[in-house]
């Protein structure tokens, strides 16, 4: 795994850039990645927007709380490389990072977000219940099966309904409907995939979701950021 100290390495490998703000399991993320990445391709954890820039593809992790989580990306500089990803080159999101996507989020009492896709991330609630009206803890913690809403790169030699790995208390709402890639269940059907133009993010961790998460990192190293 290379650092931003001797950012680009070999610069005829492919690179993508895991962005570091402070928040989000790096280390466990650029380990995957780099599990299935072939030798012509360097994984890059680094909190330098000039590295940023230059990858040819970005990933944004998150975990923990909203406020924190867009405060750090303010606070280190880094929300006009994120934009500028975001608009150029492949780029995924993960966990907290699909909210970070939204235009607000209720948690912490309302946080603005990045705005990329417009809706909001909404809290479970206390007293979330399952279809049969019995109660379901918040968070939703642990393996739930994923439905695919759309054909997408990012989900090939996944099947439709494998299952991934979540810890979140929020779930995003996304505006335009056209844009949600998957979908789960835990006593309400929530979106768990967005995706448009060269932009996709998940609410599931994939490096905690075995050989489908690890496939779908392999996906993103392959993905040439159209649909």
């Amino acid at each position: 795994m290379s650092n931003s100290k001797n950012p680009m390495g070999d610069m005829r490998k492919s690179t993508v850039a895991v962005i570091d703000y402070g928040m989000g399991n790096l280390h466990s993320v650029a380990k995957a990645l780099e599990h299935v990445a072939d030798e012509n391709t360097s994984v890059i954890v680094t909190s330098d927007p000039a590295v940023i820039d230059a990858a040819d593809r970005v990933l944004l992790p998150g975990v923990g709380a909203i406020r924190d989580c867009i405060g750090e990306m303010h606070n280190a500089g880094l929300v006009p490389s994120i934009r500028k990803a975001m608009a150029e080159k492949p780029f995924l999101a993960i966990c907290v990072g699909i909210q970070s996507l939204m235009s607000h989020s209720e948690e912490n009492g309302g946080v603005d977000c990045l705005n990329h896709f417009q809706g909001n991330a909404l809290f479970f609630g206390e007293k979330h219940t399952d279809h049969d009206g019995s109660k379901l803890k918040v968070p939703h913690m642990g393996w739930n099966q994923v439905k695919h809403t759309i054909d997408h790169p990012l989900w090939a030699d996944i099947d439709d309904n494998a299952r991934f790995y979540f810890v979140h208390s929020f779930y995003v709402v996304p505006e335009n409907k056209a844009e949600v890639a998957g979908t789960c269940d835990y006593g309400l059907e929530f979106c768990v995939a967005l995706a448009r133009d060269n932009v996709f993010a998940v609410q599931f961790h994939p490096e905690k979701s075995h050989k489908d998460g690890l496939q779908l990192y392999k996906n993103f190293l392959h993905w040439n950021g159209k649909p």
